[in-house]
């Protein structure tokens, strides 16, 4: 009995460092969309909408498109910032206040929505160092592959800070470490002119589910 105390709080401390995997019966966890808009358990000031918009169409600055990206990479995201695999401290406490099923929920609600019109003007000419070192994995046009997710149309300031985090290794949530190799082979130079080129190149809905 004189060791259930330190049992109990090696019990509390691992459930404050774990992610809610219990079903929830909140009705704000009955769809994506309304986990989205309301923050689910955690209120308000976790809704996705605050950030990414009403429509998943991010702010343009340092908060990605959600909108028609593949369901399986969002739901992994998710899983990663709950994990800390992907450290972000707001992106971290969203995702842990949702169980897995809603990750499911939301991820399909912002894979279902229209990707934004982007600019009409013609799309940047080809860029020597995307097709060297990005095309393989996200596709000719940036609009992924089963390897890579969709890049095309995000916020130049988004791309720089995760190319920037891939460098640093602060950023480890691919299996086989890939984009860690391919981030730290390129100058600051280098990943200020991928930043704009995808920016200014128009999304567009992602391929088959990934």
């Amino acid at each position: 009995m004189r060791h259930l105390p330190l049992f109990c709080l090696l019990l509390l401390t691992l459930t404050a460092c774990t992610d809610r995997m219990a079903p929830s019966d909140d009705r704000w966890g009955r769809s994506g969309e309304l986990i989205a808009m309301s923050g689910g358990e955690g209120g308000a000031r976790y809704a996705c909408v605050s950030c990414h918009g009403a429509r998943g169409e991010g702010n343009g600055f340092d908060a990605p498109r959600l909108a028609g990206l593949p369901a399986g990479y969002l739901q992994k995201q998710m899983e990663d910032y709950a994990l800390g695999l992907r450290p972000h401290d707001v992106m971290r406490d969203v995702a842990r206040f949702l169980d897995s099923h809603e990750r499911v929920r939301v991820a399909n609600h912002y894979a279902a929505l229209a990707v934004p019109a982007g600019d009409t003007t013609a799309p940047p000419a080809a860029n020597a160092l995307y097709t060297r070192a990005c095309q393989q994995c996200h596709g000719a046009d940036a609009s992924g592959t089963p390897l890579g997710p969709p890049l095309a149309g995000q916020p130049a300031l988004y791309l720089a800070q995760q190319l920037q985090d891939w460098q640093v290794a602060k950023r480890r949530n691919d299996g086989e470490h890939e984009m860690l190799k391919v981030a730290q082979a390129l100058s600051a130079d280098e990943v200020h002119e991928l930043s704009r080129y995808l920016s200014q190149i128009p999304p567009r809905p992602a391929g088959p589910a990934r």
